[in-house]
């Protein structure tokens, strides 16, 4: 296990605000590289995602997704 793991496993068993937050982080975290990659693979950009979810928007998808540069 890496340092960095410990770390977050000893911080996590004693602070649960830093667990749930952490946790929550990682999720979306998460769904933005999903989101990233789905959008990638089927080759269409912010906005054409953001127009067929009918939504003009496009910053909020841009939002999600900038985790995961």
């Amino acid at each position: 296990m890496s340092d960095l793991k410990k770390y977050i496993s000893k911080r996590k068993a004693i602070d649960s605000e830093f667990s749930e937050e952490f946790d929550e982080g990682y999720q979306s975290f998460k769904i933005g590289v999903l989101l990233k990659q789905a959008r990638e693979a089927s080759g269409l950009t912010q906005e054409e995602i953001a127009e067929k979810l009918h939504t003009r928007a496009c910053h909020q998808l841009s939002h999600m997704t900038e985790a995961a540069r």
